[in-house]
């Protein structure tokens, strides 16, 4: 499986969508969780300062002034050196009584509270320090500001959306990875089922979809598919048993019935007329026998029992006997017949079985072609294979035919008027797939090629 087929599968595109919505949902989570996490704390901390507020408002007016100082130098002895908590008494003129804040913030209020920045040169600190503050005026004119460093604060923000981040980061990556995974699984088991089933079109009807002791979804839809192709291998059986058996059935009597004629013309002496009338029977009762023994002979070599006798083999002799066949013939017909082979190569194969295929292809060629015309016989090698073509000038076959021509007894309409049983090609798909290779149709502009690719075995 190589990655592009497997990038642009269904599986790896639903995998991709679950993972995109499941970090939609994660970071929606997240998100909500720093919301609710950041307004707490600010919560907390808006009334820790509200609080206190309340609490010193309250000493001074039970106490006055220097009980509102020393509680205030109390707390600030109490949180040094690095206390969170600010605070700042002024008098009625703004002048700082106490307080741990050496002036008041130059920043305008939002809703009674204050956002600014500490000076930290006094801590020996370079980092800047958020604070947040209210103020609160008290009888007689003085001011008090309290509030607090919210540096802690916002760094366990910062550390919180980090840690998020990285969450969000750890779940698209894992559910990658979970993905790929599931996916990588499920192209594995169906890319089986499609292997099977190449083989299957192919021609290899015995193969079946391998099924294991899962029993999960996949192994029901193998089983059914095996099912499936268990009727349809029946069935196609059950027609072909029948064909074969009309064809051996009837080859019999057939073949005493054109003795019986050839007996009746040798001893009568009738006229020329009928003399030519038992000429003609026995040329009807011939290619009746051809036809049955073409069903028989393709049958054998589709069949387990079929035996082929393979040898090492010497195509470019066997090509040049198969167009010396058919030279004269061609010649009768105005034709050209040409041979072009590279380089002698041989392979293993069943030279009678080949020769017939070959035969067969050039007989049609010869048929179809018109007066004048032009048929090439070529023979190459390459990628491992062995490519024998057959190309013609004639009419050619329509796109949609090029798979039917294969069928028993199909014939296309443009060969009607010609002789024929629309076996041949048929007998030649037989033969190739026997020796393992693939026949295909071809434009010539103008005319058809007919490509017949062997495995490749080199003895030279």
């Amino acid at each position: 499986m190589n990655r592009n087929s497997f990038l642009a599968s269904s599986t790896f595109r639903l995998a991709l969508l679950y993972v995109i919505l499941f970090t939609v949902s994660v970071l929606l989570i997240f998100s909500f969780i720093y919301w609710s996490s950041v307004r707490y704390m600010a919560t907390q901390s808006d009334s820790a300062i509200q609080t206190e507020i309340q609490t010193l408002a309250e000493r001074y007016e039970s106490r006055g002034v220097p009980g509102l100082r020393r509680l205030i130098l109390d707390r600030i002895t109490r949180q040094q050196p690095t206390g969170s908590s600010l605070y700042l008494l002024s008098d009625p003129l703004g002048r700082p009584i106490v307080g741990n804040i050496s002036r008041w913030p130059q920043v305008s209020a939002e809703d009674g509270w204050l956002n600014f920045n500490l000076d930290t040169s006094d801590r020996n600190d370079s980092e800047l320090h958020p604070a947040r503050a209210r103020r609160f005026q008290l009888s007689g004119g003085f001011q008090l500001l309290v509030g607090q460093d919210i540096h802690e604060l916002k760094s366990a923000q910062r550390r919180m959306i980090t840690a998020l981040s990285w969450g969000v980061i750890l779940t698209v990556l894992l559910g990658l990875g979970g993905g790929f995974f599931i996916s990588r699984r499920m192209l594995t088991r169906l890319e089986i089922i499609n292997e099977t089933s190449q083989r299957i079109i192919a021609g290899d009807m015995k193969q079946r979809v391998p099924v294991s002791s899962r029993q999960d979804e996949f192994d029901r839809l193998a089983g059914n598919l095996n099912h499936m192709l268990d009727q349809i291998q029946e069935l196609m059986d059950g027609i072909r048993q029948v064909s074969d058996n009309i064809a051996h059935d009837l080859k019999t009597p057939l073949f005493r019935l054109r003795q019986k004629l050839e007996t009746l013309n040798a001893e009568t002496g009738s006229s020329p007329d009928r003399a030519k009338e038992l000429q003609d029977a026995l040329a009807e009762a011939d290619r009746l026998l051809n036809l049955f023994n073409a069903l028989l002979r393709i049958a054998r070599l589709e069949s387990d029992s079929s035996k082929t006798a393979k040898t090492a083999l010497a195509l470019s002799e066997l090509v040049d006997d198969v167009a010396e066949l058919y030279e004269p013939l061609a010649e009768e017909r105005d034709q050209s017949l040409s041979v072009e082979t590279s380089q002698p190569i041989s392979i293993h194969a069943d030279r009678d079985m080949l020769f017939q295929a070959l035969a067969n292809l050039l007989d049609n060629a010869v048929k179809y072609t018109p007066k004048g015309g032009d048929i090439r016989l070529s023979l190459s090698s390459q990628e491992g294979f062995v490519h024998i073509r057959v190309c013609d000038s004639g009419p050619g076959v329509a796109l949609q035919e090029r798979e039917k021509v294969f069928h028993r007894f199909y014939r296309a309409d443009t060969s009607r008027s010609t002789p024929g049983n629309g076996l041949g090609l048929s007998l030649v798909k037989a033969v190739v797939r026997l020796h393992d290779g693939k026949v295909a149709l071809r434009d010539n502009d103008p005319g058809l090629c007919v490509e017949l690719s062997l495995p490749f075995a080199s003895d030279q």
